[in-house]
């Protein structure tokens, strides 16, 4: 029954993830290629002294990202550290310098990771004028990023690329707004809270008392949700009877959260002018979350040992109403995705079930990954795709009309080369200096051995890769995981996003180049496999030796 019950939640998803391919990614596409703008939107731009018929070149679009995500960090960190004198601060104290940091750096960077318990640690205001606040726009930059890619190869011969203040407005405005106010609804009627009532004491049936906490947890739930930026307003994150109730309100969820980065293929379509394009994205990315799924479902429900057996699976860390099947599918979809929600612990899962998440993040995130994060990292990862087929044949490797020379080849590897590079390295350095690695063997981890190493290898991954889940053993509110992982996070998000904006100035300075025989045709299965195995491969030359000390070595034991 219960194997019945998690394939028709599976095929509930995929029916609700088609119906709104369609629409949603045509929206999108309209979105960021229309000429009309809004009164309230040309009410901003003369706010700021932007003409909404300005065009940008691609280090005035960085610059304006750099800027505004800078002034972002400054921003709620000093919230963090006002947080005493706001009200609705619930009598909290000034968060410490060095988690405010680590925090302010975490939400603007769309990783939303949390080195502390957030019920017990940010009063209302912090959570609504500096986290809420930073779900949205940092979803936005993603997303313009994304397009920003995507107009280029629609471009000839062009110095500009659009411009980031009406792409990041519109993103707002347009899209994560109005969904998010309809998504709060919709959990409101589904049992999530949304009040200011603080903590309220009641008595057990047992005659103890317990105090119950509330929030605005609604409003904050569906944007770091349809956002994919991970997060909660509770320590147990989606886990938490207040933040996700029942069973349908976690599929809700993983349709949020999978909604833009599995429509924005279409979006790519659209204004590429080939619907095909979209279509062979869209394959690469579903059967790289499929297989995930059932390598992780396997392994949880395949758990060695006599209680797992007797349980029917790994239960472990589960949540009961949700059982092995709805857990692992969240897993899947928020570490696929940039969300890095939970609604069971994976640090709970068995050796080779933990390690999926892992992987997932390691592929980049890009099946289908956050919002607009997964989009121009499968781009890019098809622009390495397209020059190993151009080898293979002995001519000028071409996409979408778009030629790959050297100068967008190595824009394209440096790409890949950076979260790997940041994970390693911090993982490396955690254990290879003498005094850090003393506190994080005395201080962080609680399961020493190969579990403590898989858990600061997951703790940088999901860093690097702006991700935010954790393995929930390792204790990060130290100094060096506050300012290593907040570095990891910072040059995981913005090193990237520099190589794919100089990589989008690159196309889009280029004419399109006409189609011949000899011509890789990117639209075909041929094309879909050459993309998944070049995904694939670039993970297993990079990530397997680190995988074999940690958690295949603990899976082999």
């Amino acid at each position: 029954m219960d194997g019945w019950l998690a394939l028709l939640q599976v095929l509930t998803l995929v029916l609700v993830l088609a119906v709104l391919y369609r629409p949603l990614g045509d929206y999108m596409a309209h979105i960021y290629t229309s000429r009309h703008d809004l009164a309230i939107e040309r009410g901003f731009y003369r706010l700021i002294g932007v003409s909404s018929r300005s065009e940008q070149t691609w280090p005035a679009y960085l610059r304006g990202v750099l800027a505004f995500s800078a002034v972002g960090v400054l921003l709620v960190y000093a919230i963090q550290r006002a947080q005493a004198v706001l009200p609705y601060s619930l009598g909290f104290p000034a968060i410490p310098e060095g988690l405010s940091f680590n925090t302010a750096v975490s939400f603007v960077t769309n990783t939303n990771w949390q080195s502390y318990s957030p019920d017990v640690t940010m009063g209302y205001a912090v959570q609504l004028i500096g986290l809420t606040v930073q779900n949205f726009v940092s979803s936005a930059v993603g997303i313009a990023v994304a397009v920003a890619l995507v107009r280029a190869f629609a471009l000839r011969k062009s110095g500009t690329i659009g411009n980031f203040w009406i792409d990041l407005t519109r993103g707002i405005l347009r899209l994560l707004l109005p969904v998010s106010v309809i998504a709060a609804i919709v959990l409101l009627a589904g049992g999530v809270i949304q009040n200011v009532n603080g903590f309220t004491d009641v008595t057990t049936l047992s005659g103890a008392t317990q105090s119950i906490p509330g929030g605005p947890v609604a409003s904050q739930e569906a944007i770091k949700i349809f956002g994919t930026n991970g997060g909660g307003f509770f320590n147990a994150n989606s886990a938490h009877p207040f933040e996700n109730p029942s069973a349908w309100t976690s599929l809700f969820q993983i349709v949020l959260m999978l909604a833009i980065p599995f429509s924005l293929p279409r979006t790519f379509g659209r204004v590429v002018g080939d619907n095909r394009q979209g279509y062979a994205i869209l394959a690469t990315m579903a059967t790289l979350f499929v297989v995930s799924l059932t390598a992780i479902t396997m392994f949880e429900l395949g758990g060695a040992g006599t209680a797992p057996q007797a349980a029917g699976g790994a239960m472990e860390g589960k949540e009961t109403r949700f059982g092995i099947a709805a857990s692992t599918l969240y897993a899947t979809a928020t570490t696929l995705t940039s969300t890095g929600a939970v609604n069971s612990m994976h640090d709970s899962y068995t050796a080779l079930g933990g390690m999926m998440p892992m992987l997932n993040m390691m592929l980049g995130e890009v099946a289908p990954g956050g919002t607009g994060s997964g989009l121009y990292g499968m781009l890019i990862l098809a622009v390495i795709a397209v020059f190993v087929a151009g080898l293979l044949v002995g001519r000028t490797p071409e996409y979408l009309g778009k030629k790959i020379g050297p100068r967008e080849i190595k824009l394209a590897s440096l790409y890949i080369l950076v979260t790997p590079t940041l994970v390693l390295a911090g993982t490396a350095l955690s254990f290879a200096i003498p005094a850090v690695r003393a506190d994080v063997e005395g201080t962080s981890i609680w399961n020493p051995g190969l579990h403590g190493l898989s858990e600061v290898l997951y703790a940088f991954t999901s860093a690097a890769n702006n991700n935010g889940s954790a393995f929930a053993g390792l204790t990060a509110n130290t100094p060096w995981f506050n300012t290593a992982l907040g570095v990891a996070m910072l040059l995981g998000r913005f090193l990237p996003i520099v190589l794919v904006l100089a990589l989008a100035s690159s196309l889009a300075a280029q004419d399109r180049v006409p189609a011949t025989v000899g011509t890789l045709p990117t639209n075909r299965p041929q094309f879909v496999g050459l993309l998944i195995g070049v995904t694939v491969i670039i993970t297993a030359l990079t990530y397997f030796p680190v995988l074999a000390l940690g958690p295949l070595a603990e899976g082999l034991q």
